[in-house]
């Protein structure tokens, strides 16, 4: 595995962390969301951008995608 690619699961897992937290979530509740709802894919598609972002900012861009997707849970 390259060191990108690393970076790339490493971000993602402690954004599915803040997610969880934000939302009371466990992890596992957190990956499924995200996963059902495009958020995953919206942070592997746009790592570049987001991970320039806070943690904050990333949950925030998440929520909405998800929300867009049919996703329940709002800011």
């Amino acid at each position: 595995m390259s060191k990108e690619q690393t970076n790339v699961i490493e971000y993602i897992v402690c954004v599915i962390g803040a997610f969880a937290e934000r939302f009371s979530l466990t992890n596992a509740k957190a990956y499924k969301y995200l996963h059902d709802y495009n958020g995953l894919e919206f942070l592997t598609k746009h790592y570049e951008a987001e991970h320039t972002l806070s943690i904050d900012d990333a949950v925030d861009d998440i929520a909405i995608i998800c929300h867009r997707h049919g996703g329940a849970l709002t800011l």
